[in-house]
């Protein structure tokens, strides 16, 4: 017998629940705000909306179905199950947040804020959220397959991240490395720099496009769905010992950047998520390219 499917809500802290966290009441929430020329109730109300979708959610999820919920601190402790349908409540963000966890599964976006949020991952309202759950798990429903990237390094470590990941020295300070590409060429080149990016193209919408937007040159940005990646290096140092001549490009599903460290200590980490990053060591190589899982994104 085949268990029902299983809704998980993903959510996180509100800021005005972490407001009232951190100054312990309401009250005095409200003058540390008034103190500084901000009105809470513009932010209680945030979360008063949350809340109801939250709440309007669950109650439409089928009755003979499962649910659960998990806070966003908490996804990389919580385990998805081959049958879940996750269902995004707040901003895009949170959607690139909880994608490198997922092998598949359908996803729901459910923007809690509209007019704040873009709603690139985010594209639906509580409202919809019934429809959208039958949709998932329907054959023949209709969703995007997100193209992701993947970082895997030489003891078996690995990273996903939906918008892009990044590669260099904790604190963004000067990383030092070799790197090359898997190609006829064989160049490997020593490089000093602010780290390296290699984004897709949901990741075109953030961080990487205000990298191309500065770089320009010859690449297109990537759409969602290609199998295309974008990679730039930042801020690299010219010197006797490191060069400048690989600082941006594509790969395509067959190919892949190839870092190899020089540094005591560098870090991979995906859509901002820094406390959850890869740690690489002295002479490790980590090799970055098209990940074979998609996020499958519906609607």
């Amino acid at each position: 017998m085949s268990l029902a499917p299983r809704v998980v809500l993903v959510h996180r802290t509100t800021e005005y629940e972490e407001l009232v966290a951190r100054h312990g009441t309401h009250g005095q929430a409200a003058f540390f705000l008034s103190s500084r020329g901000r009105d809470i109730e513009e932010v209680a109300e945030r979360s008063r909306r949350t809340r109801r979708a939250l709440s309007d959610i669950a109650s439409a999820v089928p009755l003979t179905w499962r649910q659960a919920r998990v806070e966003r601190g908490d996804l990389d402790r919580f385990l998805f199950a081959p049958e879940d349908v996750v269902v995004v409540v707040g901003q895009d963000g949170l959607v690139a947040n909880v994608a490198k966890y997922l092998a598949g599964q359908p996803v729901v976006g459910i923007d809690t804020d509209p007019g704040r949020n873009p709603g690139v991952l985010v594209r639906h309202r509580a409202g919809d959220a019934g429809a959208l759950i039958a949709s998932a798990v329907a054959r023949g429903g209709q969703a995007d397959e997100l193209t992701m990237v993947e970082a895997v390094a030489d003891d078996t470590q690995r990273l996903l991240a939906l918008n892009e990941i990044y590669l260099g020295a904790a604190g963004h300070q000067t990383a030092r490395y070799r790197l090359g590409l898997d190609d006829d060429r064989g160049v490997v080149e020593p490089q000093a720099s602010s780290g390296v990016l290699v984004g897709t193209g949901t990741g075109a919408s953030g961080w990487l496009r205000s990298v191309w937007q500065e770089r320009g040159g010859p690449f297109p940005l990537p759409g969602p769905t290609e199998d295309r990646l974008l990679w730039f290096v930042r801020e690299a140092w010219p010197s006797p010992a490191t060069g400048t001549s690989l600082v941006g490009g594509g790969l395509t599903r067959t190919g892949h950047l190839r870092l190899t460290v020089e540094s005591d200590r560098l870090i991979a980490f995906g859509d901002g998520m820094e406390k959850d990053a890869v740690e690489l060591v002295w002479g490790q190589t980590v090799r970055v390219g098209v990940a074979e899982v998609r996020l499958r994104l519906v609607g």
